[in-house]
C-alpha cells in the first residue's frame, strides 16, 4: 500500500498538473494538445526511484546489524530495504521473506531492472536476502560478509548472485498503486 507522504503531496501535484493535457501553439498560432500526457507520470516515478538509490547508496558503509533498522546504529538487508523505501511511505515487511511476497514482481532479467527495485535471494523457497538495484548492473545490500552496506555487481559470479531468485517493483509509472495514489490525491485537495 503506498501513502503519499506530506514530504512527496507537492511533487504528486505537480505531477497532476503536468499531466493534464498540455497545450501550445504553433507559430501560426494554431493550438494542439499533446499526445503524452502522462509522460509526467513516468518522470514522477523516476524521481522517486532516484531517491530511493539515493538513500541506499547514502547508507553505505553503514555497519551490518542483525535486525537493524536504523542507519546510525546499523542495518540488516531487509532493514536497509525498508530504510530506503521510506522515501514512498511504502510500509514493508521486516524480514527479507516477507519484503519478498510484496509490490509487483517483475522478470528476473538484468536488461528489465529499473533502479529503486527490490532484488530477492534464497534457495529453494526461502527468501534470505534482499538489496536494492541502483543502476549500471549493480545493488547495493547490507553484505554479511563484508559486515557493511555495499554496492556490488550483478554480473560478478558469487555464491550470493547465483542464489538470484527475483524482482519487485515498488514504483512504476504504469502502476495502480502510484496511479491510485496520485488519483486519490488529487480528489482530495479537489474536495
Amino acid at each position: 500500500m503506498i501513502r503519499p507522504p506530506r514530504t512527496l503531496l507537492p511533487l504528486l501535484a505537480a505531477a497532476l498538473v503536468a499531466a493534464a493535457p498540455a497545450q501550445a501553439q504553433d507559430s501560426r498560432g494554431v493550438t494542439f494538445e499533446s499526445k503524452k500526457p502522462f509522460a509526467a507520470f513516468s518522470a514522477s516515478a523516476e524521481r522517486l526511484r532516484d531517491s530511493i538509490v539515493s538513500k541506499a547508496r547514502g547508507s553505505v558503509g553503514t555497519r551490518y546489524k542483525l535486525g537493524g533498522t536504523k542507519p546510525g546504529i546499523g542495518l540488516d538487508c531487509s532493514g536497509l530495504v525498508r530504510y530506503a523505501m521510506s522515501m514512498l511511505d511504502v510500509v514493508m515487511p521486516r524480514t527479507a521473506q516477507g519484503q519478498s511476497k510484496v509490490g509487483t514482481e517483475v522478470p528476473k532479467d538484468v536488461a528489465a531492472l529499473k533502479p529503486g527495485d527490490v532484488l530477492t535471494f534464497g534457495r529453494g523457497k526461502r527468501i534470505s536476502h534482499v538489496g536494492i538495484y541502483v543502476g549500471d548492473g549493480k545493488m547495493v545490500h547490507a553484505s554479511t560478509s563484508q559486515r557493511q552496506v555495499i554496492e556490488t555487481s550483478l554480473t560478478k559470479r558469487s555464491p550470493l548472485i547465483r542464489q538470484w531468485k527475483g524482482v519487485r517493483r515498488f514504483v512504476d509509472a504504469n502502476t495502480t498503486q502510484l496511479r491510485d495514489s496520485i488519483l486519490a490525491f488529487a480528489d482530495s485537495i479537489s474536495k
